[in-house]
């Protein structure tokens, strides 16, 4: 049976049948009782699972008694959705996208520097090193540099009051160009921005998205609260983060990318810059193609 077929034949069973709001903003009772019916079900559901706990084999018809409740409960969640004008077959097509988005593993990750010359791509192997040096007014700082030793972009401080390690934070842009293929932070740093295709270069090179990738990375470290070393064993990043940095990207190349490889950028970005900065520097390796980032001292 089709989902919007169990909505249509539920809908002739309600007592209630009134849809929609009267547009008061006040509750009505054909919409608080499927509400209510909705909430008394899965305490139902939990009575029966708690019945299985305390009797184990005893509680015969539990397989039973549990389909009779899903079952109720989901002539409720068909009440609910028809009381606001919504279908069931729309929830649940949108449900599993969202859940897909979270939950699974795309193998295949498209580059964004298709059919660009070289000068335009971001690296897919790279190997950078965080090495001190000293800035023009002789005061220590952390510098980037390539294989040839060459320094690459801007020294960086922590900028900050503490010592909190976030003068290593362009390990997490690096972190982003091994897993997602994407940093405009990166392609500013490495000089390799798309600027053959002009409006490529204005929106998804420029500074709005910069601004974007840097706040991105200043979320997560808020998001740890600082503390580089909380982040030993970490392997979760919540779903509200993770929702909120896709809603940072929207309308952004970089929004084809999944909560779940955002999820895995950000852990072995995290690791990584633990690790160099629990060494106070070190090599960075990554590659696009095998979906790898790693710390090598």
């Amino acid at each position: 049976m089709k989902l919007s077929d169990y909505q249509r034949e539920a809908a002739k069973t309600d007592q209630f049948p009134t849809q929609g709001s009267d547009g008061t903003g006040q509750p009505s009772k054909a919409e608080l009782i499927p509400l209510l019916g909705l909430t008394g079900e899965i305490g139902s559901l939990l009575s029966e699972y708690k019945k299985l706990l305390r009797d184990g084999p005893v509680h015969l018809r539990f397989k039973d008694r549990l389909a009779e409740e899903l079952g109720d409960t989901m002539w409720y969640v068909a009440a609910v959705a028809t009381k606001f004008g919504l279908s069931l077959d729309d929830i649940a097509a949108a449900n599993l996208e969202k859940t897909a988005n979270r939950w699974l593993h795309p193998g295949e990750r498209q580059s964004y520097d298709l059919r660009r010359e070289e000068n335009e791509r971001l690296p897919t192997a790279f190997r950078y090193e965080f090495r001190y040096g000293a800035r023009a007014d002789g005061a220590p700082a952390v510098a980037l540099v390539d294989e040839r030793g060459r320094q690459i972009g801007d020294m960086l401080t922590d900028n900050s009051h503490e010592d909190d390690g976030y003068r290593f934070h362009d390990v997490m842009h690096f972190a982003f160009v091994a897993i997602l293929g994407w940093s405009p932070v990166a392609r500013k740093i490495l000089d390799r921005k798309r600027r053959s295709t002009p409006r490529t270069n204005e929106v998804e090179d420029g500074g709005r998205a910069t601004v974007i990738d840097e706040a991105i990375v200043a979320m997560v470290f808020d998001y740890i609260n600082h503390d580089l070393k909380a982040t030993d064993g970490m392997t979760r990043i919540d779903s509200e983060t993770l929702r909120g940095i896709r809603a940072l990207t929207r309308g952004f190349e970089v929004q084809s990318r999944t909560e779940s490889q955002w999820e895995e950028a950000i852990l072995r970005g995290l690791e990584v810059w633990r690790l160099v900065e629990a060494n106070d520097g070190g090599t960075v390796v990554g590659d696009f193609g095998t979906r790898t980032f790693m710390y090598a001292q």
